[in-house]
């Protein structure tokens, strides 16, 4: 297992146990990544630009991300039409692992592939799952470390306030 691997690992497992964490995030723009779409092409977060989005990591070994998964996909299927754009970065170094997850977890969302950590590591992210609301400018406005039922009431009221923003 990759150093990547086993850090990401080990931090999923102290996520999973500790309570998420809404945090503030200080105006960080977000890290310009290229990454991996189901068919294989390749997609910049740059094209999100002008849109409020969401990115969240996750992996199918994360047993906090089989709720949060399901979860932010309803957040995506609720706030899509109003101009919300969820990116859900999986992290298995093994394809299979992910596509197996997905099978058993309808959804909507974009699922982007990165097996190589590079996303992760230029977020900063320090357990699984970890999410990040991104403002039209690009800034990252706010971010979510692990995951609990009460989150979903933080994300709705800061995707509010980030969709009313001009």
């Amino acid at each position: 297992m990759r150093v990547i691997g086993l850090t990401m690992l080990l931090a999923g497992m102290v996520a999973s146990i500790a309570p998420a964490w809404p945090t503030v995030a200080a105006a960080a723009s977000v890290p310009d990544v290229t990454l991996q779409a189901a068919d294989g092409g390749a997609v910049r977060l740059s094209s999100y630009s002008g849109k409020v989005l969401l990115v969240d990591f996750w992996a199918s070994w994360c047993i906090p991300c089989k709720t949060s998964f399901p979860a932010l996909d309803a957040i995506y299927r609720e706030y899509g039409p109003k101009g919300l754009e969820v990116v859900a970065v999986n992290l298995d170094e093994q394809r299979k692992r992910a596509d197996a997850f997905l099978a058993a977890h309808p959804h909507r969302m974009t699922v982007l592939f990165d097996p190589t950590g590079i996303a992760p590591e230029a977020f900063g992210v320090k357990g699984m799952p970890s999410s990040y609301l991104i403002d039209r400018t690009g800034a990252i406005r706010f971010t979510h470390m692990g995951y609990s039922g009460n989150v979903d009431v933080s994300y709705r009221k800061e995707i509010a306030q980030l969709l009313a923003e001009p």
